[in-house]
């Protein structure tokens, strides 16, 4: 029978074919992700182990984060394009995707795109934002319903985010929350299948864009939202087309 790796033999060198440096490099990169979910750590030490690791702090505890689906991440480049753009040319604020941290009275979350308001603007750190986001959006995973539905849901609240939105490309399901005068969110109805932003005012969603395989032009998109013919989108477009 071969021997198991990590017993010396000579035909552990086929079964583990890696040098037993780098074993210690994994058993060390192992063990210190364990300890890190094991042993309460500040936040300010959170920041400063997490570099570009993907995790989120909660009560002094840290939590590593699962790769986002392809799905995800288009849906999520399409709403940075069309959301980042509105802005920009509105002069609102600034927009911002993971991985960025939102600092909240106990938790440090890295929403997949949160956009701050010129007024908040003091709240920008370095790498992270301190105290609520204006507007926050997640975008539900198999890996993530039971945070994005639990606590980050009773978190943001909390914290003074006024406007969340749910979004499970899944089950194609788009809900979206608002701060009433409690401090409790309130899912908005929508009318006539649109929803329209209270923190960023004039931008209106159709939720059913975001389902669409492929997902529409964020250029064509927002040109709708404007008011704007879209045959002289079709000549920017043209025109871009041509460009060497």
């Amino acid at each position: 029978m071969p021997s198991a790796p990590g017993n010396g033999s000579d035909d552990n060198r086929n079964i583990w074919p890696i040098s037993a440096d780098l074993r210690q490099q994994l058993l060390a990169a192992l063990l210190e992700d364990d300890e890190q979910h094991r042993h309460q750590m500040s936040y300010e030490a959170f920041l400063e182990w997490a570099d570009d690791r993907h995790a989120e702090w909660l009560d002094g505890k840290v939590f590593l984060m699962s790769p986002a689906s392809e799905k995800h991440q288009l849906l999520l480049s399409f709403l940075n394009s069309l959301i980042g753009l509105f802005v920009q040319l509105r002069g609102l604020g600034r927009v911002y995707t993971a991985p960025f941290q939102m600092r909240l009275a106990r938790s440090g979350r890295e929403p997949d795109l949160l956009f701050v308001h010129n007024d908040h603007l003091e709240r920008l750190k370095n790498t992270y934002l301190e105290g609520p986001a204006d507007l926050v959006i997640e975008i539900v995973s198999p890996e993530s319903v039971g945070r994005d539905r639990g606590d980050k849901f009773y978190e943001y609240a909390e914290g003074g985010v006024p406007e969340y939105w749910l979004l499970d490309p899944q089950h194609e399901r788009a809900e979206f929350y608002q701060l009433d005068a409690h401090g409790s969110y309130q899912l908005v109805r929508l009318n006539q299948d649109v929803y329209h932003s209270r923190q960023l005012p004039g931008l209106w969603i159709n939720p059913n864009w975001l389902w669409q395989d492929p997902l529409p032009s964020p250029l064509r998109t927002l040109a709708e939202i404007a008011g704007v013919d879209m045959s002289l989108v079709e000549a920017l477009e043209r025109a871009l087309g041509r460009l060497e």
